[in-house]
């Protein structure tokens, strides 16, 4: 249990070994991780899901716990895509109020300096790692990811996110000398001496915009990368997934007041479905750095508009897989599968475009035909979502009636090659559940795969060769981004190729997966997601880019 009252200074030396091999991690790039993935109670204590559940319990149909300015005015947005009614109730507070009590909380979080900053930082993503069953619960019922995927993605993965954005903040504002005495030597009398002062000079009132797939994991590099650099925060969650961020930012809020902060140094902005508020937010001269996840429409507006912020966005893109050729046929099918299936392909990195040589591919069972790999997958997806209960898990719930439409109208679209069907959940009753749709089209038919159709739902392209293969990949995301690409085949050749293309197109990429390492995830500390050198994303989750625009330095001199 964390001690209450810590000032500052004292969280930084509580957790200053963990940070300091945080920072290590973001060098060296390997694999390390504080938050253990795993729900096992051998891990976070026998009484932990059952706290959690209770937790979460609580939170249904009552106002949210939550003290911050504004009036008394309640707001109820949310409907779990497991068919149960959530009804809780957040305050609702105007623009104005919400940017003048930011305003307010400037000044003491600036002072709190770069080490006090993150010992709260800190603080706060240790209370949340406490909480990862009770986030775990209010993810899968914003989300309808899966439990298991809402524990991983939701909390530990989230947290990680959140700290690598941590380490990078404080390891490039802390790195470097605050003061200096200067010696210039001169040719007659003694040295020139200066005394100067470098100050981290934090750019101004951040607006986090959150979204309805991943509300923590897409939210948390933004908001931990802007508070350790001295910006207050107001996150603005997806109207769809209001109660991860809600208990995100009541824990931050009591950290901040435990350590003699101003807690309104992050607010909650909770808003009706039609309001509106993040545009209004962000492009008030206030506001000086906006973090938003969601679609292409929005980010460009954000891009264009928001003039006056540094804007980081992650929209949607075209993801990509180039077969070549492979020797591992089933394995390589069964990746893909999973790629395809998890959490029905509402992530920003499943793979929608398998693009293929016309002739088709050379394997370990021999040459197969562009028709016979379509139907070979489709049963490898068909194979792991037999059992449906274990599809459940893997596919969690449908989001929202957007994602729905699109997979009622994707067997137009070309020669479906599976059809999606519908699953019973076995412990959601009302739960929307449905399985891949996957679609071959012809390389001329880039109307249709070359832009995204959020959800499970995949393109078989065909095109003349490899080279031709690399050719549209690298095209499509060049014009409509990308944030994930893989390749297959065995020839350097080929793998050189996939990896010059992908270079071009600014997309990250992974060849010949056929293990436990899927194309659609990404590890903390070691993968960048997104690289903000096509138009999917400004910039990576997360790199030394990601926070310097959040901050100036600043210094002054005086003779010694």
């Amino acid at each position: 249990m964390a001690a209450h009252g810590a000032s500052p200074a004292e969280l930084f030396e509580r957790h200053q070994s963990t940070l300091q091999e945080a920072v290590k991690a973001i060098h060296g790039r390997y694999f390390w991780t504080p938050h253990p993935e795993s729900p096992s109670p051998k891990v976070y204590g026998e009484e932990a899901a059952p706290q959690g559940q209770a937790a979460f319990d609580a939170y249904l149909g009552k106002d949210f716990p939550i003290d911050q300015p504004g009036g008394d005015d309640r707001i109820i947005t949310e409907r779990s895509p497991y068919g149960i009614a959530l009804g809780v109730g957040y305050p609702h507070a105007d623009a104005d109020t919400l940017i003048d009590a930011a305003q307010a909380a400037r000044p003491s979080w600036r002072d709190a300096g770069p080490e006090g900053r993150a010992g709260v930082c800190m603080e706060i993503l240790h209370r949340i790692n406490q909480r990862s069953f009770e986030m775990a619960h209010a993810v899968q019922h914003t989300s309808g990811q899966a439990f298991v995927m809402a524990f991983q993605a939701g909390g530990p993965h989230a947290q990680d996110r959140g700290l690598e954005a941590l380490a990078y903040g404080y390891d490039t504002t802390a790195r470097y000398a605050s003061t200096a005495r200067w010696e210039k030597p001169q040719r007659k009398g003694g040295p020139l001496v200066m005394d100067k002062r470098f100050h981290v000079v934090p750019r101004g009132i951040a607006l986090l915009i959150g979204c309805n797939t991943f509300p923590t994991w897409n939210s948390y590099p933004g908001l931990f990368a802007s508070l350790v650099t001295g910006n207050p925060i107001i996150v603005k969650p997806h109207p769809r997934a209001v109660l991860p961020l809600a208990i995100t930012v009541a824990v931050a809020r009591e950290v901040l007041s435990e350590a003699g902060l101003d807690p309104n140094t992050v607010l909650l902005a909770a808003e009706r479905a039609d309001e509106k508020l993040a545009a209004t937010l962000a492009v008030r001269p206030e506001v000086k750095i906006v973090d938003f996840t969601g679609s292409t429409e929005f980010g460009e507006w954000l891009e264009e508009h928001a003039r006056q912020a540094f804007v980081c966005t992650e929209k949607a893109g075209v993801n990509a897989i180039v077969i070549d050729s492979t020797d591992a046929y089933k394995q390589m099918l069964g990746n893909i599968a999973f790629s395809l299936s998890l959490y029905s392909g509402q992530m920003c990195t499943t793979p929608q475009n398998i693009f293929m040589p016309r002739g088709g591919i050379e394997t370990d069972e021999g040459h197969k035909s562009v028709e016979e790999v379509g139907a070979d997958l489709a049963a490898s997806v068909s194979r792991l979502l037999g059992d449906e209960a274990r599809a459940t898990g893997v596919l969690g719930a449908i989001a929202n009636d957007g994602v729905l439409g699109r997979i009622e109208e994707a067997g137009k679209l070309g020669d479906t090659v599976l059809e999606s069907r519908d699953i019973a959940h076995p412990d959601f009753a009302d739960a929307t559940v449905r399985t891949p749709v996957i679609v071959k089209l012809d390389g001329d038919r880039r109307d249709v795969y070359g832009r995204e159709h959020f959800g499970p739902i995949s393109f078989v392209v065909t095109a003349q060769d490899t080279d031709d293969a690399l050719r549209l990949m690298r095209e499509t995301i060049t014009e409509r981004g990308a944030l994930t690409a893989a390749v297959y085949a065995t020839g350097e050749d080929v793998l050189d190729a996939a990896e010059k293309a992908a270079l071009e197109a600014g997309v990250n990429m992974s060849a010949n997966l056929t293990g436990q390492v899927f194309v659609n995830q990404s590890a903390a500390f070691s993968d960048y997601h997104g690289s903000g050198a096509n138009p999917a994303a400004t910039s990576s989750l997360t790199d030394p880019a990601y926070v310097s625009g959040r901050f100036s330095f600043v210094q002054s001199r005086r003779h010694a």
